[in-house]
């Protein structure tokens, strides 16, 4: 197998999702603790991943020499580039330029890296990669080449191909960076593996739903069903596991989207025959969320408020476990590993409160989104549920930037029905990962007949993406803008501005909050 080191990058566990791809196992091992773990293991290769520290610090994050001295291929990406550059006498400094999003990589040598990316290589020739960093490699150590640049990194891909160590400063395993699995199975193949594709099958399934089935046994199960994509297919794998013992729990707290519950009911409930318990709760959570402003604040509160609902409901029931739809994003946002640093609480991750009476059962928690869509469209899932635009848990308070009213909940709602109407009706839907109207506490000058107007600024955010770990904002046609716009000033009468966000992830996030 391949062991990968985590420094606690957002994507360590992307990289071994990609090596999962191609039929590689992988093991994720904390920089400490390789030689502890991977004793009983034999290893092919080593990856190092990304990290948010800063190599050339007294108590950076680092690995035993040793690692790099064993005769096993070495690829560092990221962070795991500058630790190879600081451990073998090189050297790392802060960047002239930091660079978040896309950049062009110009490959400057032949390489067993870079093997295939195109039918006839030749040198130089560019691609375009996904950076995400701050410092870089200011000296290489000795052996070592430079096998890529860009405009800004004169050490962007280095190679010692006798030792077969391999730094990179960009990162393959986004799916942003072209050749970006070419690149990992060419690693793979230096490292002596064979890789091939692996996708996910029924007998996958088949073996998920009866480790479902043999985990529960005979106990009653809740739900956390939200209508969105994630918590829908958790629950119709459960329900399909284990039947009537499996009740879902729809909370209405009131933050979900214009129709969500009455479309919810429909599917669930009449369509799949399951056992939906629609529980009104919204005075509850408006009054919860009285006063707050903090984002990581509203998520928590959110996730306390919905596990004080699903448990009072548990008891009624006497369920001893919570399915959740909790995907490995959320994890990783949530800072899932022990180096990672926390982006934002998820209320299905780490805005839970630390002591529950209930049991979670999170099927789908390794998973990215492209991966539960394929589980979902191999259970003969209709495409309105695999493919539905994610929704997030705690719901349109996090698209309400301040506190949490009535009043700006009705009109992000509006905003929202506005712009996904548009989108829908422009035929965007497939090509979109997410879309969706931001309530931004922004209250600009306007003119309303021949009257000054002083009213609120709403924005839109629309972005492209495969597994959510990367994104690119997408470049909606005006005149679909224009329109979502004219459509808001005029029928959300308080509105009276329209701004679209441009932000790729990185620097940003889907979510404003």
């Amino acid at each position: 197998m391949i062991v990968i080191i985590d420094f606690g990058s957002q994507t360590t566990h992307l990289i071994s999702r990609r090596l999962r791809e191609i039929s590689i196992e992988t093991i994720i091992v904390e920089p400490e603790e390789y030689f502890e773990i991977t004793n009983d293991f034999l290893v092919s290769g080593i990856i190092l991943s990304g990290g948010p520290g800063d190599a050339y610090k007294k108590d950076a994050l680092t690995i035993d020499p040793k690692i790099l001295e064993m005769n096993i291929p070495v690829l560092g990406i990221c962070y795991g580039e500058q630790v190879i550059a600081q451990v073998l006498g090189g050297a790392v400094k802060p960047g002239v330029k930091k660079e978040y999003g896309p950049a062009t990589l110009e490959i400057t040598h032949t390489s067993l890296l870079f093997q295939n990316l195109k039918s006839k290589i030749q040198i130089p020739k560019s691609i375009s990669v996904w950076m995400n960093h701050g410092d870089e490699v200011g000296k290489l150590p000795d052996g070592f080449q430079t096998i890529g640049k860009t405009d800004t990194i004169p050490y962007a891909a280095i190679a010692d191909e006798s030792r077969k160590i391999y730094g990179i400063q960009f990162h393959p395993e986004v799916v942003h960076t072209q050749f970006g699995m070419q690149i990992l199975k060419n690693f793979a193949a230096i490292c002596g593996l064979e890789p091939k594709d692996q996708p996910i099958t029924k007998e996958f399934i088949d073996e998920q739903i009866l480790d479902i089935k043999e985990s529960v046994g005979k106990e009653q199960v809740i739900g956390a069903l939200s209508g969105g994509v994630d918590s829908s297919i958790a629950c119709l794998m459960v329900h399909r596991a284990i039947g009537d013992q499996f009740t879902a729990i729809y909370i209405d707290s009131g933050l979900m989207r214009e129709g969500e519950t009455e479309e919810l009911k429909k599917v669930f409930s009449d369509t799949y025959k399951m056992k939906v318990l629609i529980v009104d709760a919204q005075d509850e959570f408006i009054q919860n969320l009285k006063g707050i402003t903090d984002p990581e604040k509203k998520r928590k509160i959110i996730g306390k408020t919905f596990i004080d609902v699903l448990e009072r409901e548990a008891k009624k029931l006497s369920a001893t476990f919570l399915v959740q739809g909790t995907i490995y994003p959320d994890v990783i946002e949530s800072a899932g590993t022990k180096h990672a640093k926390n982006i934002k609480s998820h209320h299905n991750v780490g805005g839970l409160p630390e002591h529950m009476n209930v049991v979670l059962l999170e099927p789908l928690r390794n998973f990215y989104k492209d991966e539960v869509r394929a589980i979902g469209t191999l259970l003969s899932l209709p495409k309105e549920i695999t493919h539905r635009h994610p929704f997030p848990g705690p719901g349109l308070a996090i698209r309400i930037i301040g506190e949490v009213t009535p009043e700006k909940i009705r009109i992000v709602k509006a905003a929202d029905k506005i712009v996904r109407d548009e989108i829908h009706e422009a035929g965007l839907d497939d090509s979109l990962w997410q879309v969706f109207a931001v309530f931004t506490g922004i209250k600009t000058t306007g003119v309303r007949g021949d009257n000054r107007a002083y009213g609120e600024t709403i924005a839109i955010r629309a972005v492209e993406s495969l597994d959510v770990m990367s994104s690119n904002f997408a470049k909606l046609p005006w005149n679909v803008l224009e329109k979502i716009s004219v459509r808001i000033v005029t029928e959300v009468t308080e509105a009276n501005r329209v701004v679209y966000d441009i932000t790729n992830k990185p620097p940003g996030t889907v979510e404003w909050e």
